[in-house]
Formats: structure tokens, sequence, C-alpha cells
């Protein structure tokens, strides 16, 4: 069997995998500069040995799956962040570099599936028209593909019309498909706030994106991810209720702090492995981190799963 083949096996059989934790928050902890507009898109050109050394922890650290730096890749970001050039080369070094700390790391670590990142997501607030982002969509999964990304991990889908288009998108390449829900707003709230029908950030509720999402051959699974530590397993609850397949959950913490959203020193890698076995009895059997969530965070990941 290949690596994704085993991996969603594994999965569908309820064994625990783990996922890796956060890149682009790490990327800019590790020193890489802002983006404006961008945030950490452009890491993989300007500071491939970090984003390199990010995976290479992730691996030491017990992950399965470990996902390019492509979340702030998409062409409309890195046209907002003015480095619309490095749109065809950036998404292919930083699959690249997922593979290549994958190889260093040894045989222990051929196991290791590499997915590339795919989201809708816009910096800016400037998002394209529905066709421009198919298009671009179009244009970034086949140089994924074409680079060896061996799944394509959908990020932060907040609203259905945009994930419909994105999956469309991403349908046109012959790779598997996790989607990632993301619920409530970023600096997160209680989970009695939630409505009883859990609603995606953007519009739409859990349900009706699983029901739109399902359809789509190559979906393999559906995470609850960047949503608040507070909401994953009411999230991941809801997505059970609809998905009898794989589920995932890696979630964030942040706050506000002097009108900047700060991702670190919110939840303490204790506290956050402290969630797993929660998130594990709601259905997630894959389990990693988002914004905020670094290695630490995973090595305590790895051990509550494993134990």
């Amino acid at each position: 069997m290949g690596r994704y083949d085993d991996l969603i096996a594994r999965a569908r059989a309820g064994e625990a995998v783990v996922i890796d934790g956060a890149t682009g928050s790490e990327c800019l902890r590790r020193g890489v500069p802002l983006l404006h507009n961008g945030w950490s898109g452009g890491a993989a050109l300007t500071h491939p040995y970090i984003v390199k050394g990010i995976h290479a922890d992730y691996i030491a650290c017990g992950a399965d799956l470990i996902a390019a730096n492509t979340f702030a890749a998409g062409r409309n970001v890195l046209d907002d962040a003015g480095v619309r050039d490095d749109f065809a080369e950036c998404n292919r070094r930083a699959i690249e570099l997922a593979i290549e700390a994958r190889s260093d790391a040894g045989p222990s670590a051929d196991h290791v599936v590499v997915a590339g990142g795919v989201s809708n997501w816009s910096f800016s607030g400037n998002r394209p028209s529905h066709p421009v982002l198919y298009d671009n969509t179009v244009e970034q999964v086949a140089i994924m593909r074409d680079a060896g990304a061996e799944l394509l991990s959908l990020e932060m889908m907040v609203d259905i019309p945009r994930m419909t288009v994105t999956l469309d998108a991403v349908s046109t390449v012959d790779l598997p498909v996790w989607v990632g829900l993301t619920i409530g707003p970023e600096e997160g709230f209680e989970v009695e706030q939630l409505e009883p029908a859990v609603q995606l950030r953007e519009g739409g509720t859990i349900a009706e994106a699983i029901e739109v999402a399902r359809t789509y051959a190559n979906v393999d699974a559906f995470c609850l991810m960047h949503s608040d530590v507070r909401l994953t397993e009411r999230g991941v609850a809801e997505i059970r209720k609809f998905w009898d397949g794989p589920i995932g959950a890696y979630a964030h913490s942040a706050r506000y702090h002097d009108g900047e959203l700060i991702f670190e020193d919110n939840v303490t890698p204790a506290q956050y492995g402290d969630y797993v076995p929660d998130w594990a009895a709601a259905g997630a059997c894959m389990v990693g981190g988002c914004c905020g969530i670094g290695p630490a965070y995973i090595e305590k990941v790895f051990q509550r799963l494993k134990s």
C-alpha cells in the first residue's frame, strides 16, 4: 500500500493518527518576517531552512502527516502581498521542503504523508470572485500534485459557497481530499454560546457543509480545524452526527491584545494534551494543532493518543 492508502486505512479502522501542528505561525515565531497581507506564505522561498526545520521537528514528535506551508500561498494572497510572480515556485518549493524533511528523517519516517494545504482565505479581505477562485485553485493544486503532494487538505472552510468552489477545483486532480471546517470567532468563546446546529464561521451549518462535501468522491475525511480549543469537542461531535468516516481535530487558541491577534501562550502544551481524550471520545481519531500549536504541543498529542 502507498503511504496515504495506509494512513487512511488506519484512520478508517479507528487507529490513532497524529497530525502536525502549526506551520505558518511557527514560521513567524522562529523569525520569518510577517508578509503584509500574506502571513508567512512566502517562507518556502525566503526562509526554506526554517520551514524544513519545522517539518523535521513535527516528524520527530511522531507526526504521521505533515502539511506544506501553503495555507497562505494561494494566488490571491500572494497577489495582495505583492509577490505575484512567486506563486508557482512558492507552492512547488513548499511541497518539496516537506518531502525533503521526510527523506532526511530516514526510514523510520517513510510512512509520513505530505499534504498540500489549500485555502480560500484572504488576509486583506479582498476575496476573489468564485470563477477566479476556481481558476486559481486549479492552478495551485496542479502544482502541488506535480511536486509530490499525496493529499489535499482544505483549510478554513468558513462558508458553503466558497467551500463548494474549492471542492470543484481540487477535484480536477486525482488526489484525496480532507475538508477542514472552521467554527466560532478567531478569539473563541465558551462552548455554551454555540448554536444548537453548529454554524461555520461565516455561514451555513456543519450539517449542510457535510451534505455538500460528502458528494465528492475524493473526500475521505472531515476535520474541525482553526477553531478554539473550547469549541473543538462540540464541533467534532457535530461532524460525527453526519459523517461516519475518519474525523480530525486540530485546534488553536487565540486572544486579542491591543488590537492584535495573539496565538502564543494562551494554552500550555499540557493543557492542550488534556483536551485530546475528549476530542477522541467525540469521534476524532486524527489529532494535531493549528495556529500557535507547536512541536511541544504535538509531543503531548502523541503521548495522549498513543497511551
